[in-house]
């Protein structure tokens, strides 16, 4: 099992979307997974992204591998965790 598998919550840390929330939705090979938000939560749209500009969190949602976006959104609905995916934090460098 690694850090990164389907369903854990990540920060993204590197780019236009840097503070937000995100949802693995889908491992690649090497340091690729695809994230979402999704989009009108968190302003992350679907795509792919570097393992190594992402900071896992502890959290975890169930949902399956490849997850549409309103699967995602239901998952985050019942783990209470939707009003945190609006936030943006702000990251020290």
């Amino acid at each position: 099992m690694t850090l990164y598998n389907v369903g854990r919550v990540c920060i993204k840390t590197v780019g236009r979307e840097t503070g937000s929330y995100c949802v693995i939705v889908d491992e690649m090979e090497g340091r690729f997974v695809v994230v979402t938000g999704p989009k009108h939560l968190s302003s992350v749209r679907r795509r792919k992204c570097n393992i190594r500009h992402l900071e896992p969190l502890e959290t975890a949602i169930p949902i399956e591998k490849g997850a549409d976006d309103e699967a995602v959104e239901k998952a985050l609905g019942e783990a209470g965790l939707t009003d945190k995916f609006r936030e943006k934090i702000r990251l020290s460098d």
